[in-house]
């Protein structure tokens, strides 16, 4: 069975689960009417299904190449990103000032998952484009706006992010990329970047790099770094390319997935850049473009598992092994109770992390509309949950998919075994997840647990409205996790930090649980059967897991360094 987006997934979503007319309500996203948002979704998926699913497996056996300077992509990348550009994806949430659709971010997302699900390594192109372009939006002069965003948002050019140096990964404030300020107002960028997604290549006429460096009067750390525009041919007034700039792609990393994005170690020599937004200020403008691309990251996770579980699915369907194990059975491997178990959880974990993904979108729309604080800190404390549950249970769900096909899934010829090493790469980049989870446990819980408890009150007013033994399951794990969080806000930051990854995981159970119970009032057969399965089979992690974010940082601590020797 070939990939299929999951259009019907996401007009259910949006109908029932995390409703879109919220949003549509505000006057900023007036026109993403029902017609509209369908329109998109059903031309997302044609074009996902059509032009990015045969891309997927040659992306992964002819990886992107460094000739001569010159990257080259995989075949067929150069025509699908043009498809993409073409069809206006690019610019799908920009303003429309610029050229830009304006729709919610959360259309946004489901147009991540369903490509993601289609080919991720074509899709990380226009998503670093994206981030790039809410940047700009946010802090670069008009200038730089009037020149750079309507080649941006039309996909003629394409944009990147470098943060990161070989001595400065998630401690960027350790950087030594330096701007020399230049006499026309310009200034000249020097230094090494790695893991530079999508950093050449040769699918659009021109790559703009975002860049952080330090100035020379820039404080040691983080507050002493300012962000830089910086692209490979210097453009004219009119939007014409100019010359050459003074920067090369060295290498590209060889790579356990996502083989068809170019992952660049970029060398600056001089470069001339543009500084956005004010100096010093250059993390607080990168932010920007991260705390979204942390969400999109974990729908990256989200759609690698729906082309996983796609895949495993079609072959549980098919392959014949052992003796019926039921009444009527197909004879196939779906009939084996593991394999089904193993399904189940597929099908219900993804359910559970693309509802609490477009959860934080809707937050972030809502925020963006209304200027409401308490939407902001819902959007913020969201953020790192959906990154990291998305992204592991991406990991989970290919996990499994290579399992179900048993010998055959760890041969490359059935394709099973990419899902799993595409998808490795989410829970790393964007910030680790263990980093996410100790930003949910100190900054999102500054506010004393305001935002959590927000949160937890909602999900125990849908609980207590039913009756039903699902809600009463859902009412039990959130007064649990409750308990935690009130625990919790009582330590002492390292004690949080120690259990702050069980503590992110458990509220994402709930927020599963949760979802699950909304979908299962809907009154469908199948929303209530995998409802239940996901309730009563998944949801209980969360008493171990409360368990684990209450232990406390003592036990770590007491291991002595001999104690981990090997």
């Amino acid at each position: 069975m070939p990939y299929q987006a999951p259009v019907s997934e996401y007009q259910f979503i949006f109908d029932q689960v995390v409703p879109l007319a919220p949003v549509v309500a505000n006057e900023c996203f007036s026109e993403a009417t029902q017609d509209l948002t369908d329109a998109v979704l059903n031309e997302c998926g044609k074009m996902c299904n059509t032009v990015m699913v045969p891309l997927q497996r040659p992306g992964d056996l002819n990886p992107a190449k460094l000739e001569n300077g010159v990257v080259r992509t995989s075949p067929g990348f150069i025509d699908g990103y043009v498809a993409i550009a073409q069809g206006g994806w690019v610019g799908i949430s920009a303003t429309p000032a610029h050229g830009g659709m304006g729709l919610p971010l959360a259309l946004n997302t489901a147009m991540h998952d369903m490509m993601c699900g289609a080919c991720i390594s074509l899709n990380l192109c226009p998503l670093l484009s994206q981030g790039q372009i809410e940047a700009l939006e946010n802090h670069a002069s008009a200038y730089l706006q009037n020149l750079y965003l309507p080649k941006l948002i039309s996909g003629e050019w394409t944009g990147t992010m470098n943060l990161t140096e070989p001595q400065a990964g998630s401690d960027v404030g350790a950087l030594s990329s330096k701007a020399e300020p230049q006499v026309d107002g310009t200034y000249k960028i020097s230094g090494q970047k790695i893991f530079i997604t999508w950093g050449e290549h040769d699918v659009a006429e021109n790559i703009c790099h975002l860049v952080l460096a330090r100035l020379p009067d820039g404080k040691p750390g983080p507050k002493g770094i300012s962000l830089f525009l910086v692209p490979k041919f210097i453009p004219n007034a009119d939007g014409s390319l100019g010359a050459r700039n003074d920067l090369r792609c060295v290498s590209l990393e060889h790579k356990l997935g996502i083989h068809g994005s170019p992952t660049a170690v970029m060398e600056f020599s001089g470069a001339k850049g543009w500084l956005v937004g004010q100096e010093h200020n250059g993390m607080a403008c990168m932010f920007t473009m991260m705390n979204n691309a942390r969400l999109a990251v974990g729908m990256q996770g989200v759609g690698v598992a729906e082309g996983a579980y796609q895949h495993a699915l079609a072959y549980a369907m098919d392959r014949k092994q052992g003796r019926p194990m039921i009444a009527g059975g197909t004879g196939a491997i779906i009939d084996h109770a593991d394999v089904r178990r193993m399904l189940a959880q597929m099908k219900s974990e993804i359910f559970a992390a693309r509802a609490i993904g477009v959860a934080c979108a809707v937050a972030i729309d809502m925020s963006k509309a209304t200027g409401d604080a308490d939407w902001l800190a819902r959007a913020a404390f969201l953020t790192p949950i959906a990154k990291a549950f998305g992204s592991d249970i991406g990991v989970v769900v290919a996990d499994l998919g290579v399992q179900i096909h048993g010998g055959m899934g760890f041969v490359e010829e059935t394709a099973a075994a990419q899902y799993l090493r595409d998808v490795r790469i989410t829970p790393i980049y964007e910030g680790t997840n263990g980093i996410q989870a100790m930003d949910l446990v100190a900054r999102k819980m500054a506010d004393g647990g305001t935002a959590a408890y927000a949160l937890m009150d909602d999900i125990e007013a849908l609980a207590a409205a039913s009756s039903s033994t699902l809600a009463r399951a859902v009412l039990d794990a959130t007064a649990e996790l409750r308990a935690t969080t009130e625990w919790l806000l009582t330590q002492e930051l390292n004690d949080r930090f120690a259990g702050a990854v069980a503590y992110q995981k458990a509220f994402a159970r709930v927020l599963g649980g949760h979802f699950h119970l909304i979908a299962a009032m809907s009154g469908e057969g199948k929303r209530i059967r995998m409802a239940t399965f996901y309730i009563n089979s998944l949801l209980p992690e969360y008493t171990a897991l409360c368990a684990q974010a209450r232990a406390g940082s003592r036990d770590l601590y007491a291991l002595e360094l001999d104690d981990f020797a090997a």
